[in-house]
């Protein structure tokens, strides 16, 4: 573990210095000042997003949106573009189970259509959709102007069956380590890990679950081969024979780098992506409560042999407050660890904060939550965050229906929140916002002036401590309160750049 961590280290600090791709950053807590000391912050030049396929349902509507913020220093030109990855691997293998039978496309086929999505210009969302079951995840790169800052949004309305109501993530950037808290092997479930290669050579990945006693046995998750240009969806239950409502599924690839998202359906409570954790570390946020929760669960889990013992606060409107009966959670080393915290939020926006009680031990955590009561309930899921940073952007959001939670853990900071022009038409609004130490605050974002179509939220701190921030956005349908939450970590549109005039000479003996 520790041999890996390293080594993904120096790989992106090398990555950062030759390219200027971007800049790694990884908070050990809430409080933490994690800002880099560098001369300079340039804008990257060039950043990949990945989409997984949005649906297995005929009834599924997906809709893209497409948004890179303004950033200085970056006239000129560039462009950015979404296209459909191939269907299915070059040796027709289909890890999921069911993508092998899609005997009438050619094995490894790489789509060569018209892009889903081409923007025009940053500062300006672009909007995309598509139907059906057989909706190809999406492939994208942006490059000069549009590379800082690029933000794609996928969103999907089930009208019913499993996983029914409102699914939504933010395509994610190629990596090779994500961890998930959360899934599930269950007979009521239907997990899947989605695994796309942006890639001209093919990746291979291991695939690890973890569940309450520890590793849960399993050979085929090993060496999966995602062929370039590909994407593979992974059934967790065709993996092992163990049933478990809580699982951690870890996704460690070894050679290449893929996107992975994990899409959680349920039989009774709809369905969501499930988003990577931040990084294992020692404190964790979790922001964006929706103030209506009527359950919530706490999946934890540390990837060493060290038990991890955790202080569990919720960041209120009025500050910092325990939850009775759930002071603290003791996370077993290699074990997953859930707790349910019933309706910890009792009518208030919040946040969950995990900070250890003695040492701190690396941990990673995401939370289940449930909305409506009986057979009209819908689940989405919140993973520990990143903080805001220097700036981070939602795209996909309406007049109505969006709610932008924001929270202060350690001290008091200054927002600034911009609402972008809309996708048919309207003029750029910003607002600024104070939130306080301690605190939550779920806001009523601006909306743009004159606004047509959907629109972006780009969220800037000003001053103060770090910020965490999450966008939830609702769709009801026949009384089912349809939902999905993303957080808003630091979009690393800029990298650091030492000064021109800097005495690199000891680099060189």
């Amino acid at each position: 573990m520790n041999r890996t961590t390293l080594s993904l280290i120096a790989g992106a600090t090398a990555l950062a210095a030759v390219t200027g791709f971007a800049a790694l950053s990884a908070p050990d807590a809430p409080g933490a000042d994690t800002s880099a000391k560098a001369a300079a912050q340039l804008p990257v030049e060039r950043t990949s997003l990945l989409c997984p396929s949005p649906s297995m349902s005929d009834l599924a509507e997906t809709s893209y949106t497409s948004f890179t913020p303004v950033t200085k220093g970056t006239e000129g030109g560039g462009k950015a573009e979404l296209q459909a990855a191939a269907a299915e691997s070059a040796d027709g293998s289909g890890a999921g189970g069911d993508q092998g039978e899609k005997d009438d496309k050619k094995s490894g086929e790489q789509k060569t259509e018209k892009p889903v999505l081409t923007p025009e210009e940053p500062g300006k969302p672009v909007t995309g959709d598509s139907s059906g079951a057989d909706t190809p995840a999406l492939v994208g790169t942006a490059d000069g102007r549009f590379a800082p800052g690029w933000t794609v949004q996928e969103t999907t309305e089930v009208a019913a069956g499993t996983g029914r109501g409102l699914q939504g993530v933010n395509c994610t950037a190629p990596d090779t380590s994500f961890w998930f808290p959360g899934a599930s092997t269950a007979a009521d479930r239907t997990d899947y890990v989605h695994l796309t290669n942006p890639d001209g050579s093919a990746a291979v990945v291991d695939i690890e679950l973890y569940g309450k006693d520890g590793t849960l046995k399993s050979t085929v998750g090993e060496g999966i081969t995602v062929q370039p240009h590909s994407s593979e969806p992974v059934l967790l239950s065709t993996l092992t024979g163990e049933k478990q409502d809580n699982v951690t599924v870890h996704v460690n690839v070894r050679s290449g780098r893929v996107g992975a998202a994990v899409q959680a359906l349920d039989d009774k409570l709809g369905g969501d992506w499930l988003a990577a954790s931040t990084d294992p570390s020692g404190s964790l946020v979790l922001p964006g409560l929706p103030k209506d929760a009527t359950s919530v669960r706490l999946v934890a889990f540390t990837p060493g042999d060290d038990d991890a013992d955790l202080k569990v606060r919720l960041a209120s409107p009025s500050g910092l407050i325990t939850p009775a009966g759930h002071e603290t959670v003791h996370v077993k080393g290699g074990m997953t660890t859930a707790v349910d915290l019933g309706d910890v939020t009792r009518g208030e926006a919040g946040s969950l904060v995990l900070t250890p009680t003695d040492g701190a031990v690396p941990v990673v955590a995401a939370l289940r939550v449930v909305r409506g009561e009986g057979d009209k309930q819908e689940t989405a899921f919140i993973p520990a965050a990143r903080p805001v940073g220097t700036r981070a952007t939602s795209a996909d959001n309406s007049a109505k229906g969006s709610t932008l939670s924001l929270t202060a853990p350690a001290g008091a900071a200054t927002v600034e929140v911009t609402a972008s022009a809309g996708s048919e038409g309207g003029a750029p609004v910003s607002k600024t916002y104070t939130i306080k130490a301690g605190t939550t605050q779920d806001i009523e974002p601006p909306v743009p002036s004159g606004l047509k179509g959907t629109y972006a939220l780009t969220v800037e701190p000003k001053s103060g401590g770090p910020v965490y921030g999450a966008r939830t956005l609702s769709a009801s349908e026949g009384g089912v309160p349809g939902f999905t939450v993303q957080t808003l970590p630091d979009d690393r549109g800029t990298v650091a750049v030492p000064e021109a005039d800097e005495d690199l000479s000891v680099l060189q003996k």
